[in-house]
């Protein structure tokens, strides 16, 4: 990379991190691009070289919050046991990761408003649905669950877990919504071995 490019990649990545602070704190509404730009210490014309504008930053921060939520889900499921275990310690992590700041106002609360369901919910399945889809085929080659077509499954699961981080996000009940909702989540994993 030369100097220039690395300039570049370097205002691009202060844009980011001001960004994503700034939505966190106050969400996609409370914040304008002007302090968007004086955060990260860059020109208005830097953000416009980056990005066609606030929305697109935003989709970028969101992006950025889902392939690192899918590296950290996927180095907590690599230390389980089995595969139905990696689904369980991956939905423990992403139920924990919905208590953060970030992840709850920006990916949960703001992105589904400012993206729309439907870009929302495609850029979510993109970053975690292959993950899911493998750990479950893995399971039923291992004879963990019943042989079945998983990507259907693999839906079901992503969907059943996305309602349920949702449930979270809008709590604020000290995490007892969370410690319920995570109950309820093994319950259902539990049940998708099969009968003995």
């Amino acid at each position: 990379m030369n100097v220039k490019a690395q300039q570049s990649e370097a205002t691009r990545r202060e844009l980011l991190a001001a960004a994503r602070g700034l939505f966190a704190d106050r969400g996609y509404g409370g914040v304008g691009t002007e302090e968007i730009v004086r955060a990260a210490g860059v020109t208005r014309g830097a953000l416009y070289h980056h990005f066609s504008g606030k929305q697109d930053l935003f989709r970028a921060v969101y992006e950025e919050i889902e392939q690192e939520l899918v590296e950290q889900i996927a180095a907590v499921a690599v230390e389980a046991a089995n595969p139905v275990d990696a689904l369980r310690k991956g939905a423990r992590a992403w139920l924990d990761a919905c208590e953060q700041p970030d992840v709850q106002r920006i990916a949960l609360l703001d992105a589904p408003s400012v993206l729309g369901w439907e870009e929302w919910r495609e850029i979510g399945m993109r970053y975690g649905f292959g993950l899911v889809e493998g750990t479950l085929q893995a399971a039923v080659d291992a004879g963990l669950l019943e042989p079945q077509p998983v990507r259907p499954l693999a839906h079901l699961i992503v969907g059943a877990v996305d309602e349920a981080a949702l449930v979270i996000a809008r709590a604020d009940d000290g995490g007892r919504t969370r410690r319920e909702v995570g109950e309820s989540v093994d319950r259902f994993l539990d049940r998708l071995a099969p009968a003995s």
